[in-house]
């Protein structure tokens, strides 16, 4: 009988951080195998090293390709090699360790491109890492839009804790940059994504509430005009389209009005909400792409990393939300 439970990837991120550790757990997790069949994809090497300082099994079932996997059993590995993993330390930051975190994630989204698995979730990466590497890195959202072969305008973030989610017009930029870029097209683009995103979550007419720029969504224009010349009618363009869609709200209010999804417009008016509530709850879902990406929402955690300590709380919740996301496609 084959196994009805979706495959779900999980790219180790940062080998030098908390990632393979909470990648392992995860996947070693009794509520994570009840609903998916994980596969971790990271360098062998390294995961054996972060299970022996966290005392897990270390016991694991190198593949070539997915359908070497077995489920139940081992954990499965999908490898990703890291380059030069002989000098790989706890807590280092260099460039052989940006190249391996984004080498987990490139293969476990080539796998989901292929039908192999029917989503991703990524541990974290380290940034300075990654610039040491020489790569151009803003974030997963355009990684993966890369990768995938989609326009970077049409990709947005997620933040997604309890049943509250959080989507950003603008994420890794400086704030003059990120005002420069929220146009009406824009902000459109962004409503269309979440949307879409719901839709994919199971939620078949979504409603999404959307925050101003400026302080009290403006004032009336007392504050700044962009509400009332672009996000206003960015909103009224994708109400006219069907979409059940409201505001601009003053971000510093809007929390705590219901709705299905948010929308602000800047980096740190949804993050500071999401890492306030749920610190170590918080996933952040890739919207916009053809494939289910998914990614922890806190870091590589350096002062922990190699101590056993580190919560896979974050991942398994986003395991789980992907799982239930692939579930709702395959009965669609």
């Amino acid at each position: 009988m084959s196994n009805p439970l979706p495959r779900i990837a999980i790219a180790t991120g940062d080998p030098a951080g908390i990632g393979p550790e909470i990648a392992l757990k995860a996947a070693l997790d009794p509520a994570v195998t009840a609903i998916c069949r994980p596969l971790v994809v990271g360098d062998p090497a390294v995961l054996a090293r972060q299970a022996q300082a966290a005392g897990l099994p270390s016991q694991v079932h190198v593949v070539t390709c997915v359908a070497e996997a077995r489920w139940p059993g081992p954990v499965n590995v999908l490898p990703a090699p890291m380059p030069a993993v002989e000098a790989f330390a706890f807590g280092a930051s260099g460039a052989a360790y940006g190249r391996g975190a984004l080498a987990s994630a490139r293969r476990a989204i080539a796998a989901a491109l292929a039908g192999d698995v029917e989503a991703v979730v990524a541990a974290p990466q380290n940034e300075t890492s990654i610039a040491a590497a020489g790569i151009a890195f803003d974030g997963y959202p355009s990684f993966v839009a890369r990768e995938t072969g989609t326009d970077p305008d049409d990709v947005f973030l997620m933040l997604c804790f309890d049943d509250k989610r959080i989507a950003h017009a603008t994420l890794h930029v400086g704030v003059a940059q990120a005002v420069r870029l929220i146009t009406r097209e824009r902000v459109g683009r962004a409503i269309r994504a979440a949307h879409a995103a719901l839709r994919r979550l199971g939620i078949a007419v979504p409603s999404i509430v959307v925050s101003g720029l400026n302080p009290h969504a403006g004032e009336g224009g007392l504050f700044g005009r962009e509400e009332m010349e672009i996000i206003g009618p960015a909103i009224a363009d994708a109400a006219q389209a069907g979409i059940d869609v409201t505001g601009p709200f003053g971000a510093d209010t809007m929390f705590n009005k219901p709705c299905d999804a948010f929308l602000v417009m800047l980096h740190d008016q949804g993050h500071i909400a999401a890492k306030l509530i749920a610190p170590n709850r918080s996933a952040a879902l890739t919207i916009g792409t053809p494939i289910l990406f998914s990614s922890v929402a806190h870091g590589s955690a350096y002062d922990i990393a190699g101590k056993g300590v580190a919560s896979p709380a974050a991942m398994i919740e986003a395991i789980r939300r992907l799982a239930g996301a692939s579930a709702q496609a395959k009965a669609a």
